[in-house]
């Protein structure tokens, strides 16, 4: 949406960025009246912070089920506050961001099995333990059975991130940009019909894809957006 970044308090004139705090209420007085001071500009982006160290201390005393849960729970209201344009300045999808949406569905799954495998488990822990420092397991370590997680989870991360580099577009067109994200869309919705499952392989490279085009957008990279569209016509999604 577009909003009015800088406010100024209606009760003690004080101004701040609604882009720092994310909040319309006065940072000094607490004053919920305050008016936008600037032209609105696109923003999508939340203060939104992922911490999992309370979880994770649940491990040793919980059932696996339960902090799986709860970790499914925080990723999934992590995931929701979070966006990619700040003050009309495009971000990056980064690592934080998959390895949540990742732990997430691996969290769902987890909590409702009836039988978890030692390889499932441990998949699940090496999410829940790098998960808020962007890290999640290598492609060839994600179980067979868990391959779903990783290719719905980063299906629904480009989409996510398409959607507001289309945001991003409204103010600074690019028909180039506009036609490679409408075949990216293509191929995430053929991965979502599938319910993730596909190679991790694949999952992967829409995800270097929609990043190339975002740096296209940002840093105005040529060469990042030559690379998008070569690797977007070369793809192929492997089963």
């Amino acid at each position: 949406m577009k909003i009015r970044g800088e406010r100024e308090c209606q009760e003690c004139g004080t101004r701040w960025s609604y882009y720092e705090t994310g909040s319309v209420v006065c940072p000094d007085c607490g004053s919920m009246r305050s008016v936008g001071l600037d032209d609105p500009t696109e923003h999508t982006a939340g203060n939104a912070q992922l911490d999992l160290t309370e979880i994770r201390g649940l491990v040793d005393d919980q059932p696996l089920a339960d902090v799986a849960e709860a970790a499914a729970e925080r990723c999934r209201e992590y995931v929701r506050q979070s966006g990619f344009v700040s003050g009309g300045e495009l971000r990056p999808l980064d690592d934080t961001y998959l390895a949540a949406a990742e732990l997430r569905l691996a969290g769902e799954e987890v909590a409702r099995a009836m039988r978890v495998s030692d390889d499932e488990e441990y998949y699940f822990l090496e999410l829940l333990r790098g998960a808020d420092a962007g890290e999640r397991p290598p492609a060839d370590a994600v179980p067979e059975s868990m391959r779903t997680v990783r290719g719905l989870a980063y299906a629904r991360a480009v989409d996510a991130y398409r959607s507001d580099l289309r945001r991003y577009l409204d103010d600074n067109p690019d028909e180039t940009v506009g036609s490679l994200l409408a075949t990216l869309r293509d191929h995430q919705k053929r991965i979502e019909a599938l319910d993730g499952d596909v190679s991790p392989r694949s999952a992967g490279e829409l995800v270097y894809i929609v990043r190339a085009i975002g740096r296209a957008l940002a840093d105005d990279d040529e060469t990042a957006l030559v690379e998008a569209q070569r690797r977007l016509e070369e793809f192929e999604v492997d089963l």
